[in-house]
């Protein structure tokens, strides 16, 4: 167990400053793009409201979707000849995948609603007030809690004029990683659902009780899509309100447990 340990801690000392290095990011992200593509066209693929998806796919739009479901939608997107930017991590993990959604057609703007939020909706806005760009984001991210909609996303609808699109993919053969917002990895020859939620307009002067009535609208609405379509093909019940911070806790307390009952043994 000790070894073990040591040996993690050791290679996680020696594989993270890599994992800095642009280039290697881009060779890890062309990596990914070709197992995505491969899971994506081994897969069955139907997709629910897709004439809204295609109404704002070229206009300004701000479309959102769980931390954990945002794997599948990236061929989706590029299938269908979306334009948008997408909000992307300052943390290298952040920057990798901005890489691979660059692959896939989105343009990055740095930043979470925790790290230069002030900076991200500022950029946020005026890309969507350009008229040519939507938006994508994750409303739990970047750390939780899972399941919750955020403010942010309804404050850049409420700034610029632009409407929510609630967006949900799951599918028939699929894992589910051991992270707080336990993210889905599809697998090849699945059958893969995409539902594109109706759009939802934040008026400029809405109260603030009449704002927090629509954000638990927005997540209603979300938590209701990731439901059925996950109750469709009889999918693990994703947990709500979880966070990164307290899912590592949590993570470290049962080792913690298992530890102490091998030593009385």
């Amino acid at each position: 167990m000790i070894h073990n340990k040591t040996f993690r801690k050791a290679w996680k000392k020696f594989w993270n400053p890599i994992l800095g290095f642009p280039l290697l990011q881009w060779i890890i992200a062309i990596i990914l793009a070709v197992a995505l593509w491969g899971i994506y066209f081994t897969s069955r693929k139907k997709i629910t409201n897709y004439e809204i998806f295609k109404k704002y796919r070229r206009r300004p739009a701000v479309f959102i979707f769980w931390h954990g479901r945002s794997m599948m939608l990236s061929p989706i997107i590029c299938i269908g000849r979306m334009r948008a930017y997408a909000i992307a991590s300052r943390h290298k993990d952040g920057r990798m995948m901005a890489k691979l959604q660059r692959l896939f057609g989105l343009k990055a703007i740095y930043g979470s609603t925790s790290e230069g939020g002030i900076s991200v909706l500022r950029e946020g806005v005026r890309v969507l007030r350009g008229g040519k760009y939507a938006l994508c984001l994750s409303p739990d991210g970047p750390g939780g809690p899972s399941l919750r909609v955020q403010d942010g996303a309804l404050y850049f609808a409420k700034m610029s004029g632009a409407p929510i699109i609630p967006v949900c993919y799951s599918a028939s053969r699929a894992r589910f990683q051991s992270r707080w917002d336990r993210f889905m990895v599809a697998m090849p020859f699945s059958k893969i659902t995409c539902r594109v939620g109706n759009p939802v307009f934040i008026d400029s002067k809405i109260s603030a009780e009449e704002f927090e009535n629509t954000r638990k609208k927005i997540e209603d609405i979300m938590v209701q899509q990731l439901r059925e379509m996950d109750a469709e093909f009889g999918l693990f019940k994703v947990e709500q309100d979880l966070t990164s911070s307290a899912f590592k806790q949590k993570m470290r307390d049962e080792r913690a447990i298992k530890k102490a009952k091998k030593k009385n043994k």
